[in-house]
Order: structure tokens, then C-alpha cells, then sequence
């Protein structure tokens, strides 16, 4: 990545700096000119912050400059911290009516039209693309080198001469603070003041639980899977401890996002665990002597409860294979001449056992004391490691007998490097007003490390962590029966091996037709065809790295594996794929609706409801059919006979007949629908059914994709046809007219919903309007996710299960139709009440 910067002075820097002992290294990171999404505050300037393991570097550029971060010491490792600007493709519809916006210019969805003129216009889907940007934050994580290099480094790429760096401070945390501070001065030629290292930590800790999904896991050595993730929480679990890890140890308390306090700690660390090792072993580093400590047999070096008593001691309750006396087996009096030699690896096992089960015996004394039952353990120490994550979580459960859990994060190793971003762009950016999420092809997953040349130097293994800013925050459903049990997914692939397998299997198989459409539909340039072949070549590899490691990030599920792929076609410039076969489907089902609606209404009310429930099946019946045998619509004789298959009812979940006692009921005050695909499926299926329910006096809100992904319908696209659709349906028209009917986005950009995650406009609008009825259309939202979720209010859940693996699952042969409706529970809370919580 090229690094670019003007002649403006740097008006700032911001160096985290923090201990063992000094290694070297550098890197090099740039990007373009600032976000219109983040604020620039009253010097016309946008702040960037960065971290490298002992040392945090704020760099505050102009909004035409680019956004640059630093590298610079660690102890056995450095980080890496930069903002960049990442360029995406996007596609905008221009309006063929003044009265008619384009609804990517408008901060909130439009409900009417022009107040003065409530008359509907047709709007066409003729599309242009456009070039956009967009934040992204970096993390890598290396081993280093050289500190004078690194230094050198930063002297290169982010100082402008020893003029402009005169008046400028480094902000510097941790013992490095003391110890560097004259070479840093030199080196950069500005003056060296002190940010908090505590404070960071804990910040950056906040932030990865509340915006990276299955951040925080339990490890369970024998366990199969052996990793537990915990989901998305919307908010930390306060209280915890955070215990961190480093040269020695800290534990602290958090009881919310401002106030903390250390309790406690312990100078035998990570640094003791490394100094002792150095002394006992021939071990040459860090990593080394983990391995030594995976491979050895405490047994032999550690004295147990059975040498001693020859069993276990009952009468205090020891097992036999309890230590009781680590090393003891090592010593020896003067008349001992064997010189027993012991393993080298078995010397490090009982050390690294050792330390752990004092630093677990000591959180855990101040987990009872402090009455918490949730332990976050980070610092290098950690690093992931199976074997340091076993020993802690094994001192934690015997100490505790299993009341207390010890938890992990993913991104351990970033905290204070996330914290100090935060700290730095409070006064400009406020990182906090933002959702985030995890760009997948840009991160390395846990235990993923990736070998690379690294800054001129030998090749090493690299961590790398990037999280994309999103353009709206992102808040729980409302509608959720409970925002705390609810999980999105419906198979957790770790856990199936057999599921596993299988989907894994699905997506090889059909990468090939992916890249093919991916190329055509960028027929016009170049590169089209090798961007293709790249995007296969490392989807291709992600999917054989995750069938091997299936915890790389976090709970592996079907959601994950089409998230990944959309991922990687957005990594290679294929925005939309799948735009021309939206807008054909869209134009030629569009044709038939009028004579659908006429047919519609020349029925009694009961049959009314079952026809536009068949509907609502149909289209994804239809689409099905389309994608296996190419079929298309030629009259309205088409619409109906696909509608005429589902009358015998042969259904796995059957609750029409549920639904329709319903309607003869009151008329539900809002319903929420998250809809599907283009085409048959939302203009023959969620549009008369959405009519049905406008008549009886329901506001509707139509959800769907803020972005592009497959044949979903995306947001911009049925502003436009439901539009269109208004031109041609009075009640339709007089609805969107009013209000009543509005589109919105779900601030998703998958076939799948997690609705612990949707964009806080929605929320709020459930709110607001008081929502007592959703629906979930498609087997990805209402199969793959939400198959489990309980809500609060009303809900329906529609899809045609067409796999035929899918359906075995389900308890039926393909295709099996679901039909799900499910009534308020009684002791539900009021939906009056709703009220949308806080951000994520």
C-alpha cells in the first residue's frame, strides 16, 4: 500500500507505549482523503489513530489527506493501527420524476412523496454506478525487530522535518513511557507526554464486545467443539474482570464503560513464565517455549497428591492427580548423586502450569470477593493459544468449581491498540456513534496467522484484523421475545460435522457459476475475467481453511459462508452481480400484476387470504423453479397455475387456517416484513399480501438489504417498484401516499437476518409505530436464521425448503413448504412499550 502525505504540518501525535523487553520493526500503511460519513472537526481535520503493541501514534491529517497510522515497539510482538479509505462500487437509480428522490441521498427513509404533491409517479430502474468510499480500520500484528528502524520508519512516513514537528507531543502509556522516551525525542523530534494504558484496555475490551459478534468464547480442551462462543450481547455483562496478562498481571474491575478499578495482581506473569523458561530451557523465544509446554508431561517434574499419600486424600477431598507440589519431583538432597535429567518440554509444561494456576487462583479469589461471575483474560501471554487457555480455564473451574467462567477474546491481542483509537477520535469522530463489522478477507481469523515478507525482513507469521465502519448504527430488534437468548443462526456448522461437510460442499460446488456471472456482469472491462478468477481462488481457500478450522471466526454457519462469500466479490469490485437479472425479473413479472390484484379481489374475503398466502409461498417456489429450469412468465395464466400448486396443502408447517382466525380478529396496528428476492417473489407474493393487510388498516413497513448481495431485492430498488407498483394499485398508492406504506432498510447486506443487528432507524420506527406483527420470508431468513427466534408479538415465518439435505433436516422430502405462524405470547410485553435500545 503506497504511502502518500501533503506539505500541511501534523498537528498531532498520539504513541502508546508499552514493555517487555525491546525488539525492532516497521511497516508502512496509507489511504485516501477522509469519509463524508465522519465529522472533521474545527480545524478542518479528520483524526487517525494508531497502536503497535507498546506504542500508539494519533495522526491528525487534513480531509484531503490520507489517514495514516505507526508501527513501533513491543515486547515479542508489535501492532499496527491505521484508518484507511477502501473505494466500493455502488448503484444509484436516477429518478425519471423530480418528485421522486433518490433514496440513498436521504438521511431517513421518505414515507410520503412531496407533501404538496401526493400524486405517484413511475420511476425507472434505469441504474448508474458509482464510485464510493468508505472507512476501514487495520490492524496487523507482527513480530518485531528492530526499534531504531521502526523509528526510522516513522520518522519517513509521518514526519515532515524537525520545523514542523516543533510544539508536537507523543502521548505514551506503559513502561516504555521512561525507557524510550529520550530516543523517541530524537529520533521524531517532539516531546513525549503519557495516555493511560489501563484505560485503553478497557475501552478497547467494551468495544470488541459490543460490536464484534462471537468475540468472547470459553475453551473446553476435550471438548467437541472445544470452543463455545458467546454471541453479540447488547451490552457487556457488567460487572467482569478483566485480567491482563503482560510481564506481570492486573485484574481489573469493570462495572461499566467509565468506571473500573485494579483489585488486584500478581508479578508472576507472562514475563516470569518467559524469564524462567530462558533459565530452565534452550528455548529461543515466547512461542518456542509454549511449544515446549504443548509437547511436555508435567508429571515428571510435578510432585501429585498420590507420591505423596499413594492415592487421593479423601478425608480433604485431593484427587490423586492433584499437584501438590509443582517441581517437586525436580528436587533433591546431597545424597542424591543420580543427576536425574529431566525433558526440557516437561520443564516448561509445569511452569507454564504453574503460573497459570497462581494467576487463576488469584482471579478467581477476587471474582467470590467481588461476587462477578465473568473473567476476561487478555496480554500476550495468551495469544490465543490452546495451551495457555486450557491451563487458565482448568485453574478457573477448580478454584471456583465451575461458578465462575474464564472467557477469552478473539482480538485479545488489540485491546489497547482499540482503545487507543477510541481515545484519540473522541474529540472529532466519536467511534462509539458507529456500528462495525468484521472485513473477513482482511482478517486472519483466530489461530490463523498468515506467513508474509514482512517490511524487508524475513518471513514471519502476521495477525491481521480489519474492521469496516458501517454507514448507519445498529441496534436489537424490539420485536425479540428476548434480545438476550435470541441467536441468529439455526445450525452451528462447528458443532455438525455432518452440516459441515455438506454446506461447505454446496459452496465449492457453486463457485463456478459465481465467478462466471460475477465476470459477465462486468463484460465491459478488462479485468473482469482475472478479478473473477481471484475472487474463486480465495473464496476457494477460505473454505477449506474454515472446513479445517471452523472457530476461525467465531461460530461457523451457513450465514457465515454467504457473508464470506459477498465479502470477497466486494473485495474484488463485483458490487452487484446480479443487478440485470434483478430488473429483468422485476420488469417482466411487473407486467402481470395488474390482472393478478383483479383476480385477487374478485374472490370472498376468506379466499382472498388464502390466495395472497399462496402467493406469498409461490414466489419463492417460483424462484426455485426459475433458477433450476430457467423458467420465465409469458402470461397471467403462468401466475396462476404457480399459485395453483400450493392449494393442495401438502405442507411441513401448515398454520394458515391459524392465521386467518387472526384476521377475523382486530387489525394488527404495524407489521414489519423483511423481504426476499426480486421479481415473482415481491411483486406477487409481499405486495398483495401487504394490500390485504393496508386494507383492514395496518401500517406496513417493508424491509430489506441496505447493499447488493445475489438476487436479493435491495433498498433503492423497491423504493423504486414500490413506486411503480403505487402507479398501478390505488390502495398501494394511497398508502405510500399517506405514509402507511413505507420502505426501509434492515442494514443487513445478506441473504440471512440477524436481528440483533439491524440499522436503528428500523428500531426506532418499530417503536414508534407500535409493530405487533413481523414476518420473515425465505428460507435464509426464516430457515437458515430465525428458525428458533421467538418474538414478543405476532410473527410469521414463510419459505419453500427445496434442499433436499435441508428438508431431511426438517423432518420432510423436498421441496416442503413452511407456513409458521405463531401468536403473541400472553404474558408478552406490551407492545406499547417498546422502546428501541441503545446502539450497538
Amino acid at each position: 500500500m503506497r504511502t502518500e502525505l501533503n506539505n500541511e504540518p501534523v498537528n498531532q501525535y498520539f504513541v502508546n507505549v508499552c514493555t517487555l523487553k525491546p525488539r525492532y520493526s516497521e511497516a508502512r500503511s496509507g489511504c485516501r482523503s477522509q469519509s463524508p460519513q465522519l465529522p472533521i472537526d474545527k480545524f478542518g481535520c479528520i483524526h487517525a489513530v494508531a497502536q503497535v503493541k507498546m506504542f500508539t501514534i494519533r495522526h491528525v491529517v487534513t480531509k484531503n489527506d490520507l489517514c495514516l497510522s505507526s508501527t513501533v515497539i513491543g515486547g515479542s510482538l508489535a501492532k499496527l493501527a491505521y484508518f484507511s479509505k477502501v473505494s466500493r462500487k455502488r448503484i444509484r437509480y436516477p429518478s425519471s420524476s423530480s418528485n421522486v428522490l433518490d433514496p440513498a441521498d436521504e438521511l431517513n427513509p421518505p414515507a410520503t412523496l412531496n407533501d404538496h404533491d401526493p400524486v405517484v409517479h413511475e420511476c425507472s430502474f434505469m441504474n448508474v454506478e458509482t464510485e464510493e468510499q468508505a472507512w476501514r480500520l487495520h490492524f496487523i500484528n507482527f513480530e518485531t525487530k528492530y526499534i531504531e528502524t521502526c523509528l526510522d520508519f516513522v520518522k519517513r512516513n509521518f514526519v515532515r522535518g524537525a520545523r514542523n514537528m516543533n510544539g508536537k507531543t507523543i502521548k505514551v502509556t506503559g513502561g516504555g513511557a521512561y525507557k524510550y522516551k529520550d530516543l523517541i525525542t530524537d529520533k521524531l523530534g517532539f516531546e513525549v507526554s503519557k495516555e493511560d494504558e489501563i484505560q485503553c484496555l478497557i475501552e478497547g475490551c467494551n468495544f470488541l464486545l459490543k460490536n464484534i459478534p462471537d468475540e468472547s468464547f470459553m475453551y473446553h480442551r476435550h471438548g467437541d467443539p472445544q470452543y463455545e462462543f458467546m454471541g453479540l450481547p447488547n451490552e457487556p455483562a457488567f460487572p467482569y474482570l478483566l485480567v491482563n496478562i503482560g510481564s506481570g498481571v492486573s485484574i481489573l474491575k469493570v462495572e461499566s464503560d467509565t468506571t473500573y478499578e485494579r483489585i488486584g495482581g500478581t508479578s508472576l506473569g507472562g514475563g516470569s513464565f518467559w524469564g524462567l523458561g530462558s533459565l530452565l530451557t534452550k528455548a529461543k523465544g515466547f512461542d518456542e517455549l509454549l511449544e515446549l509446554a504443548e509437547r511436555g508431561d508435567h508429571r515428571s517434574v510435578d510432585m501429585l497428591v498420590k507420591d505423596i499419600y499413594g492415592g487421593s486424600y479423601d478425608l480433604i477431598g485431593l484427587p490423586g492427580d492433584v499437584i501438590a507440589s509443582s517441581f517437586g519431583r525436580a528436587a533433591r538432597s546431597p545424597r542424591d548423586a543420580s543427576g536425574t535429567q529431566y525433558k526440557e518440554e516437561d520443564i516448561a509444561r509445569s511452569l507454564l502450569i504453574s503460573i497459570s494456576n497462581d494467576i487463576g487462583q488469584i482471579a478467581c479469589l477476587n471474582a467470590k470477593l467481588h461476587g462477578i461471575k465473568r473473567i476476561y483474560f487478555g496480554g500476550f501471554f495468551i495469544r490465543c493459544r490452546p495451551i495457555t487457555m486450557y491451563t487458565l480455564t482448568f485453574a478457573i473451574n477448580y478454584w471456583s468449581k465451575g461458578e465462575i467462567q474464564a472467557l477469552f477474546l478473539r482480538h485479545e491481542g488489540y485491546l489497547g491498540a482499540i482503545g487507543a483509537f477510541l481515545k484519540g477520535t473522541q474529540e472529532s469522530i466519536d467511534a462509539h456513534k458507529y456500528s462495525w463489522d468484521e472485513h473477513l478477507p482482511g482478517s486472519s481469523g483466530l489461530q490463523h496467522p498468515v506467513m508474509v515478507s514482512f517490511m524487508r525482513q524475513n518471513s514471519s507469521k502476521v495477525d491481521f484484523l480489519e474492521l469496516d465502519c458501517l454507514e448507519q448504527p445498529l441496534a436489537s430488534c424490539p420485536l425479540l421475545l428476548s434480545t438476550e437468548t435470541y441467536s441468529a443462526d439455526t445450525w452451528d456448522l462447528a458443532k455438525d460435522a455432518e452440516a459441515r461437510d455438506y454446506w461447505i460442499s454446496c459452496f465449492e460446488r457453486s463457485v463456478n457459476e459465481v465467478a462466471e456471472r460475477a465476470a459477465q456482469s462486468q463484460n465491459d472491462q478488462s479485468s473482469a475475467g482475472e478479478r473473477a478468477d481471484k475472487f474463486k481462488s480465495k473464496y476457494l481457500q477460505k473454505l477449506s481453511d474454515l472446513r479445517e478450522q471452523p472457530f476461525t471466526f467465531g461460530s461457523l454457519t451457513v450465514r457465515t459462508l454467504l457473508d464470506t462469500r459477498q465479502q470477497y466479490l466486494d473485495e474484488f469490485q463485483f458490487s452487484d452481480p446480479y443487478l440485470q437479472q434483478r430488473i429483468k425479473d422485476d420488469e417482466e413479472v411487473l407486467q402481470f400484476l395488474p390482472s393478478h390484484l383483479a383476480s385477487i379481489d374478485a374472490e370472498e374475503w376468506p379466499e382472498r387470504q388464502r390466495i395472497v398466502v399462496q402467493g406469498l409461498l409461490a414466489g419463492t417456489s417460483r424462484r426455485a423453479d426459475a433458477r433450476e429450469h430457467s423458467c420465465r412468465l409469458t402470461n397471467n395464466a403462468s401466475v396462476e397455475e404457480t399459485i395453483s400448486l400450493l392449494r393442495g396443502r401438502r405442507w411441513l408447517l401448515d398454520d394458515l387456517d391459524a392465521w386467518i382466525a387472526r384476521l377475523e380478529g382486530e387489525p394488527h396496528r404495524c407489521a414489519v416484513i423483511f423481504v426476499d428476492s426480486s421479481g415473482f417473489d415481491i411483486i406477487m407474493g409481499i405486495f398483495p399480501f401487504a394490500r390485504e393487510l393496508l386494507r383492514r388498516g395496518t401500517d406496513v413497513i417493508l424491509c430489506t438489504n441496505s447493499k447488493p448481495v445475489m438476487n436479493e431485492v435491495t433498498y433503492s430498488e423497491l423504493f423504486i417498484l414500490a413506486h411503480n407498483i403505487a402507479a398501478m394499485c390505488d390502495v398501494i398508492g394511497g398508502a405510500l401516499a399517506a405514509g402507511r406504506l413505507v420502505v426501509m432498510e434492515s442494514g443487513q447486506h445478506s441473504p440471512c437476518l440477524d436481528l440483533s443487528r439491524i440499522d436503528e432507524r428500523l428500531v426506532a420506527a418499530m417503536a414508534l409505530r407500535g409493530a405487533d406483527l413481523v414476518l420473515l420470508e425465505g428460507v435464509s431468513k426464516a430457515v437458515h436464521t430465525n428458525h428458533d427466534a421467538r418474538f414478543r408479538c405476532d410473527a410469521i415465518k414463510v419459505a419453500i425448503v427445496d434442499d433436499a439435505w435441508l428438508a431431511g433436516r426438517l423432518g420432510g422430502a423436498a421441496p416442503r413448504t413452511v407456513f409458521s405462524y405463531e401468536p403473541a405470547p400472553p404474558s408478552g410485553p406490551a407492545t406499547t412499550d417498546l422502546a428501541a435500545p441503545s446502539v450497538l
